[in-house]
């Protein structure tokens, strides 16, 4: 296969993780219920019925994360049956860079971050929380669905190889 098709391949591939990225984080907002809280001395506080939610924003993006990695993923590889190695490492660096659009995305439709907004603000006044990722585990979500899926793909799906005498695998022709 030549260069030139094993570079269009790994763009077609970058490209599709990062369109999903965005997708995937336009789905975490549609799906996120805001958490509630007040402004109270100079300070954004979060309020009992808005506590569950600000975990619950995290834990959506870890699972709109995982099953748009898993989508992404399985769809990449079974339109790449070829330069296995190649695609699966188009489908790390992708996912990754999806699952940073995904949480740029879902912060950017979501309201303002209330915390710098609470210096001058009335007491008691009732404002949301911004839609965020907390920590830095819930960003492997999208990777590890996405290489799970890449993986079991290419080891279920694949098709042995006859190897020739040597005992190196024969190169299949370009389509």
């Amino acid at each position: 296969m030549s260069v030139g098709r094993r570079l269009a391949r790994l763009l077609v591939v970058l490209v599709a993780f990062a369109v999903s990225g965005v997708l995937a984080g336009v789905v975490w907002h549609a799906l996120w219920t805001p958490p509630s809280g007040v402004y109270y001395h100079d300070e954004w506080v979060i309020d009992a019925a808005g506590a569950p939610q600000d975990v619950g924003g995290t834990a959506l993006y870890v699972v709109v994360g995982l099953v748009a990695g898993l989508v992404v993923g399985f769809a990449v590889t079974l339109t790449s049956r070829r330069d296995e190695m190649l695609v699966l490492a188009a489908v790390a660096v992708g996912s990754g860079v999806a699952g940073a659009l995904m949480a740029i995305t879902g912060h950017a439709l979501g309201p303002p971050d209330p915390r710098p907004l609470a210096a001058g603000q009335k007491d008691f006044t009732a404002a949301d929380a911004d839609l965020r990722v907390e920590g830095t585990s819930p960003y492997v979500a999208y990777p590890a669905g996405a290489l799970s899926a890449a993986t079991a793909s290419f080891l279920l799906l694949n098709g042995p190889r006859r190897r020739d005498p040597e005992n190196r695998f024969e190169a299949e022709p370009d389509e």
